[in-house]
């Protein structure tokens, strides 16, 4: 089987007005990048046409770390329901730096369901990234330039600032420096540390704001510290959300790309869903279903994560109203879940699928909670069995849960057409209306837990003298109707990593919280997740060369 940069590189890619006129974008509205890119202007937003047309939401199990292929699934799917002659675009967010050099290389699909030009989406795209990062930070050398003036002195106390600096790139010997060394004309010497730029709350802000002046009000509703007689300090008083927003104009449009098949994919934002809400921005979200019946979009790792965060955080604040839910199955997840090492997730093992079924359960169960009843995407490897696959079929009729035998890797669209009939269907006649965990009126803690029980399955929660000092803060500064967004580990659905399965009886433990008032949430920490993460034994950079003619190898 081809590389998927080898199929990406053999794509007969259309000019980008040809795609925007699949859509009914005039040319003139576009903003090129080449003859492949494109953004797009946020004018193309109509709610009228938003309230009419189908949201559909790729999820998924308890990924392996490698990932299950949300993205594959999504992009697979809207070129099947292409194929079906339903009109439809596919959302999703932009790749960060970190994975693609880390663990899991690009973030563009895979095989035949990949969104291109593959190249320029996985590294730098159309900048976004670079524009969040440059934002970030200009923030924190104007708090430090603050901290140095003799003049303009808010009177920032340095051991209550939490903002630190971002960088795209997996660099675990940033999380924690001393900065300001060397002298008076240094600056001040104080404690600090880099994330990853896809864990900004300026990227969170991004992703849910409606335009630009939303997008400056956030900025400067941004959380700095306190100074010394205890007075909370936001950006907007250091004067910082104009030139902050100035630098994220372009970054604001979402980017118009096509799939291997020409299908429109709009691509923008990149929040991991781990440490953040893990979705695209609402920008996107709704541009797309402003031109299409049908938009299928993704959101990161399993439905405990990315889906909550979805449906409680972005939902609410953009009051989207989703029509049906994908969950992507794989074998390997479903024996990863059971035990079985990474290494022998490959080796026929049907004993062990039926024991990660207790996973899949949950999952179904978390969809449930929003009122939704999943359709099941059972993605076909060539390392399957039959025996295996039957395991699965089996349950699912059992439960009388909708499902098809998903193959777009291989096939693209073909290969999807069979999931496609199936969300369609579930889309159509969804007669319900998705019904969020919590409402923002609840109290952090209640929120907290809610999240907790019901989608990790925890028996109860418990917080650290830092988290519990964290919340009188947020409760002196009246933010106790913001939504959370918990940071917790991927690798399991509760907040310890070596819990497989469906754990119970387990309980989670909040050892910090932070402020994002600018992106409107609070980020609970639950047990050891970092929110700058570290490269591998052997990194997937090792894997990337370009030759003289400028030709990329290596990418995934």
């Amino acid at each position: 089987m081809k590389k998927d940069i080898e199929i990406a590189r053999e794509a007969k890619m259309l000019h980008i007005e040809e795609i925007a006129q699949q859509l009914n974008i005039d040319k003139n509205q576009l903003e090129t990048y080449g003859k492949y890119k494109a953004k797009l202007p946020l004018t193309l937003i109509d709610e009228e046409k938003i309230k009419n047309n189908k949201l559909i939401l790729v999820t998924a199990i308890t990924p392996t770390p490698s990932g299950e292929g949300k993205t594959t699934t999504a992009i697979g799917l809207s070129q099947g329901m292409n194929l079906l002659n339903h009109k439809t675009t596919v959302v999703i967010r932009e790749p960060s730096l970190g994975p693609v050099f880390g663990i899991k290389g690009g973030a563009a699909g895979g095989g035949y369901s990949q969104v291109v030009p593959m190249e320029d989406i996985n590294l730098h795209f159309t900048g976004d990234f670079a524009a969040i990062e440059k934002a970030h930070n200009l923030l924190s050398a104007i708090i430090d330039n603050n901290l140095h003036s003799k003049t303009r002195k808010l009177g920032l106390d340095p051991r209550t600032i939490a903002w630190k600096r971002v960088i795209d790139m997996n660099d675990r010997a940033l999380r924690n420096i001393v900065i300001g060394l060397g002298g008076v004309t240094q600056g001040v010497p104080r404690e600090s540390g880099f994330d990853i730029t896809a864990a900004s709350e300026i990227m969170a802000i991004l992703c849910l704001v409606n335009d630009l002046e939303d997008l400056k009000k956030r900025l400067g509703n941004i959380f700095v510290g306190f100074t010394y007689d205890k007075k909370p300090v936001y950006a907007r008083d250091l004067n910082a959300q104009g030139a902050m927003a100035a630098l994220l104009k372009e970054a604001i449009k979402p980017n118009l790309v096509q799939t291997l098949e020409n299908t429109p994919a709009i691509i923008h934002g990149g929040p991991f869903a781990n440490i953040a809400q893990g979705t695209n921005s609402l920008i996107a979200t709704k541009v797309a279903l402003s031109l299409s019946d049908y938009v299928v979009t993704e959101a990161g790792f399993a439905s405990e994560l990315g889906a909550e965060k979805f449906f409680d955080i972005k939902c609410q604040y953009g009051n989207l109203k989703p029509s049906a839910t994908v969950l992507l199955v794989t074998l390997k997840a479903l024996k990863h879940s059971a035990g079985i090492d990474l290494k022998e997730v490959k080796q026929k093992n049907p004993d062990a699928v039926k024991t990660g079924l207790d996973n899949l359960e949950k999952h179904i169960e978390n969809l449930n909670h929003f009122n939704f009843k999943p359709v099941i995407a059972l993605k076909n490897y060539e390392f399957d069995s039959k025996e295996e696959q039957k395991v699965v079929v089996d349950y699912l009729n059992k439960k009388g849960i909708s499902f098809a035998i998903n193959d777009e890797w291989s096939y693209g669209g073909e290969g999807a057409k069979g999931l496609a009939e199936k969300v369609v269907e579930a889309a159509n006649s969804y007669s319900q209306e998705y019904k969020p965990l919590y409402g923002f009126d609840m109290s952090i803690e209640d929120k907290i837990k809610t999240v907790s029980t019901k989608m990790y399955g925890a028996k109860d929660v418990e917080y650290t003298a830092a988290a519990k000092k964290k919340l009188k803060v947020i409760n002196d500064l009246n933010l106790n109707n913001l939504p959370v967004c918990i940071a917790k580990t991927q690798n399991s659905l509760s907040d310890n990593p070596k819990l497989k399965n469906r754990p119970k009886d387990f309980v989670v433990n909040i050892r910090d919280i932070e402020i994002a008032a600018g992106a409107g949430f609070v980020v609970p920490i639950a047990g050891s997740i970092m929110r700058m993460p570290g490269l591998p034994e052997v990194p997937a950079a090792e894997a990337v060369d370009i030759d003289k003619n400028g030709n990329i190898t290596g990418l995934a």
